[in-house]
C-alpha cells in the first residue's frame, strides 16, 4: 500500500474519532445544566448518575483520539504539546477534574463536599469544552511556531498557546462546541431520565442553546470560507497562502460536502424531535450530525493539498499529512490492528444499549452503593 495513501486512511480515522469525540460531549454539555435543569437533590441525582454511567466512554474516546494522533502524526504532537504547553494543560487539568468529581463526589467523609465536585463537573463542561474547540480551531488559523532542520519545534508567543483565546475566529468554535454539547445533553436526559418534569425543561433547554449556539457556530462558518488558506504543493511541499482555500477544498471534495450539509440537517432535525416533536430519539439524530460535520471540517483541513497544522510565523514550518506521519511500517502496522475497531465499536453499541434498556428512574439510585 503507497505511504500516502495510508496517511490519508489515519487522517479519516482521526476525522472519525474527532466526530465522536463532540458527540460525547453530551456528558461535559450535560455537567453544566446541573444547576438549571435540576430541581432538588432528587433531579440532581438523576443527572449526575445518568452522566455518570457515559463519563469513561467519553473519556476514552479523548485518550483514542489522542493516542491515535500521536501514533500517525508524531510530529504534531511534539510541535504542539511542545510548544502550546499552557493550554494543552488546562484542558488535562479540567478532565482530570471530571475524573475526580465522579470518583468522590459521593463518598463518605470527602473533605471537599458534593458542591465543590459539581463546580468542578461545570468547570470541565464550560472551560474544557471551550479550550479544546479553541485549541482546534488553530487547525485552520496556524500557531506560532517553527521548526528547525532537524524537526526540532521552537515557539514564538510567550503565553504558550493561551494566544489562541484572543481569536475571535478561534474563540467563535469553542464557544459553539459549548452550546452543542449543552444541546446534545439535554436530548441525552430526555432520552435517557424517566422524570417527566426535568424532561420538559430540558426540552426548553435544547431550544434555548440552539439559539445560543447558531450565532457562534455561523460565524465560524463563514469567517471558515471567507479567510485564506494553507496550500502545499504535493510534489516540492512548498507552503503559500491561497484564498477561499477552505471554501475550494469543499467543492473540490463534494462527498465532504455533502457530509457538512447532511450534518447541519441532521442537528437541525434533532432540535425538531427534541424541542418541537415531543420524540426522545433526537439524540441520535443529533449524534449522527455533530459526527458528520466535525468529520467534514478536519477532512477539509487534512486532504487536498492543505497543512493541517499551519504555521503563520513560518509558513515553510506547515505540519502536513504528508511531513509529520509516522513511518510507512508503522502506520502498516497500525492499519492492520485498526481492522479490528468494528469489533470493539460493536461491542461498545450492546453495552450502551444493555445500560439503556430502561430510562432511569430515581428508585433505581437511591440506595444503591454505586451511585455516583
Amino acid at each position: 500500500m503507497e505511504h500516502l495513501l495510508l496517511q490519508q486512511y489515519w487522517w479519516v480515522i482521526l476525522s472519525l474519532l474527532a466526530g465522536l469525540l463532540v458527540f460525547m460531549f453530551f456528558v461535559q454539555g450535560g455537567q453544566t445544566l446541573l444547576l438549571t435543569l435540576a430541581k432538588g437533590e432528587e433531579e440532581k441525582q438523576l443527572i449526575v448518575n445518568s452522566l455518570g454511567r457515559k463519563w469513561e466512554l467519553g473519556f476514552t474516546t479523548l485518550v483514542l483520539f489522542g493516542g491515535a494522533f500521536f501514533a500517525a502524526f508524531p510530529l504534531f504532537y511534539a510541535t504542539s504539546f511542545g510548544g502550546a504547553y499552557f493550554v494543552w494543560m488546562a484542558i488535562l487539568l479540567c478532565f482530570v477534574l471530571q475524573a475526580v468529581s465522579y470518583e468522590f463526589r459521593k463518598k463518605p467523609g470527602n473533605l471537599l463536599g458534593a458542591k465543590v465536585y459539581e463546580a468542578f463537573l461545570f468547570l470541565n463542561g464550560s472551560v474544557g469544552v471551550i479550550l479544546i474547540g479553541t485549541a482546534v480551531a488553530t487547525l485552520f488559523s496556524g500557531a506560532a511556531f517553527s521548526l528547525n532542520e532537524y524537526n526540532l519545534s521552537q515557539w514564538h508567543n510567550d503565553l504558550r498557546g493561551l494566544e489562541a483565546a484572543f481569536s475571535l475566529f478561534n474563540v467563535s468554535l469553542g464557544v459553539a462546541v459549548f452550546f452543542l454539547g449543552r444541546m446534545l445533553g439535554a436530548l441525552y436526559f430526555i432520552n435517557h431520565i424517566d422524570a417527566p418534569a426535568l424532561v420538559e425543561r430540558a426540552r426548553r433547554s435544547v431550544l434555548i442553546n440552539t439559539v445560543c449556539f447558531l450565532p457562534f457556530f455561523l460565524y465560524f462558518v463563514v469567517a471558515l470560507l471567507m479567510r485564506d488558506g494553507y496550500a502545499y504543493d504535493q510534489v516540492t511541499g512548498l507552503v503559500t497562502l491561497e484564498s477561499f482555500k477552505y471554501l475550494d477544498n469543499f467543492l473540490a471534495m463534494p462527498i465532504v460536502l455533502a457530509m457538512f450539509l447532511a450534518g447541519v440537517i441532521c442537528v437541525l432535525y434533532a432540535v425538531y424531535l427534541g424541542a418541537f416533536a415531543k420524540s426522545s430519539a433526537g439524540i441520535w439524530s443529533g449524534g449522527v450530525g455533530s459526527v458528520l460535520v466535525v468529520m467534514s471540517l478536519f477532512l477539509n483541513v487534512g486532504l487536498n493539498g492543505t497543512a493541517f497544522y499551519p504555521s503563520y510565523h513560518d509558513l515553510q514550518s506547515s505540519l502536513t499529512i504528508v511531513n509529520s506521519s509516522s513511518s510507512h511500517y508503522t502506520l502498516m502496522a497500525m492499519t492492520i490492528v485498526s481492522i479490528t475497531v468494528p469489533v470493539v465499536l460493536g461491542y461498545i453499541i450492546l453495552t450502551w444499549r444493555a445500560m439503556d434498556k430502561n430510562k432511569l428512574h430515581h428508585d433505581e439510585i437511591k440506595d444503591s452503593k454505586e451511585a455516583y
